[in-house]
């Protein structure tokens, strides 16, 4: 019986408890949408990094992880491939040898990170090839040998699909060498910063370049599929190659692993500081309610209703008016988010540059997950109770033979 005319109270001044009810769903809904928001933004950042920049898991000898030189190389990079390709969950894994080169056009130069790698392999690791927007992938060319590079490169170097290119690098013997290449491809990833520092040639053709053994490499490189738990693989590799140094993608950009750890703590923190400011609101309204119902509430103790039953009736409306605009907030915010997750919010417009000098797509995919509808849930419980204590409590000191006196 309590529970129906807490219900009926509340909807006593429609215009008020609309007010408060659609206030609240318009907090909640917010917050739910920023958390899938940010969350999408996150896992885009995570996915391309790994695909595109880093992989899972990267090998290379401790010298080369402190000192980026071209003698810091391991060898049977085959062999080593080999065993990997046969531990669960890899997808595939790629050498590399990597060296830092001066790339120059007719006019202009640059300074890059030249990657030799094996095209076939490299597509299945990284998804350069899928970003291609001009040309092929490391394809043979009829004249010259093809390399690959950003397009913030080429615009920097004012080159296009076929143009020469002159690559200079200091050999194993520390002696400069240039080779002169062609444009085979120009690609486009969500970062800046890698599309204009970084180009890719054919293994072989870097191994004539540096001088340096056949089946050497400075860099293996392992990915795993869509996990982000790499764990259990790299604890492998650890104990099997103990002379090498095996990091995670947490390891190689550590900004990536405070991403995933932190994203959900900093949205948890937003939308309670959300619900804090509709608690505070509803628990003036609910005041109000009481100080308009003074006579009622006391005429109702005078007849025999005991407090405990008055608190119950206060904290009651109080709950009905948190859950009805909190479960209103959730369910449009999850719907919202849910078109989202598949049509995308392109901010390229406005912010593309800025997203992209950060790695960051600029076409955000929102993710809804249902630990966060569970988690929001809970705190919109939980505010709808703590906000109704206070004015309960409120209603427990009235004096019922002065409140049946008070004249509102």
């Amino acid at each position: 019986m309590i529970w129906i005319v807490s219900w009926r109270n509340v909807w006593r001044n429609k215009l008020r408890s609309s007010v408060v009810i659609i206030a609240m769903s318009l907090g909640v809904f917010a917050g739910v949408f920023t958390m899938a928001f940010y969350r999408g933004m996150a896992n885009q950042r995570l996915k391309s990094a790994i695909k595109t920049e880093v992989s899972h898991i990267q090998l290379h000898t401790p010298a080369f992880d402190k000192v980026n030189e071209i003698d810091n190389y391991m060898d049977s990079a085959d062999v080593r491939l080999a065993y990997i390709r046969q531990q669960a969950g890899v997808v595939n894994a790629s050498k590399r040898l990597i060296v830092n080169a001066i790339v120059n056009s007719a006019e202009k130069g640059s300074g890059i990170e030249l990657m030799g790698v094996d095209p076939e392999k490299e597509a299945e690791v990284t998804d350069i090839k899928e970003k291609l927007i001009a040309g092929s992938y490391l394809e043979d060319l009829k004249r010259g040998k093809p390399i690959v590079i950003g397009e913030k490169l080429a615009e920097k170097l004012d080159l296009k699909t076929g143009s020469k290119i002159v690559v200079g690098i200091l050999n194993v013997s520390g002696q400069p060498v240039y080779y002169q290449y062609r444009v085979g491809g120009i690609f486009k990833t969500v970062s800046t910063v890698f599309d204009e520092s970084t180009a890719f040639i054919r293994y072989d053709d870097i191994l004539q370049m540096t001088g340096l053994p056949e089946g050497s490499a400075h860099e293996i490189a392992i990915y795993m599929g869509d996990t982000q738990d790499s764990s259990p693989l790299a604890n492998l590799l650890k104990k099997t190659y103990p002379g090498l140094d095996v990091k995670e993608w947490r390891e190689i950009m550590p900004e990536l692993g405070y991403l995933t750890e932190t994203m959900d703590v900093y949205m948890y923190i937003f939308i309670i500081i959300i619900l804090l400011a509709l608690g505070f609101g509803i628990v003036n309204t609910m005041l109000m309610v009481i100080l308009e119902r003074i006579r009622e509430i006391g005429m109702l103790m005078a007849v025999g209703m005991n407090k405990l039953r008055v608190f119950m009736m206060i904290m009651l409306e109080t709950i009905f008016l948190s859950l009805t605009g909190g479960v209103l907030g959730i369910i449009t915010g999850a719907w919202v988010s849910v078109i989202y997750s598949t049509r995308g919010i392109d901010l390229s417009g406005l912010y593309g540059k800025g997203f992209a000098a950060l790695g960051y797509d600029s076409v955000i995919y929102t993710v809804i997950q249902p630990k966060m509808i569970l988690g929001v849930s809970l705190l919109v419980i939980l505010t709808g109770i703590a906000a109704s204590v206070f004015p309960a409590l409120k209603a427990l000191r009235l004096n019922p033979a002065e409140a049946v006196r008070t004249d509102v």
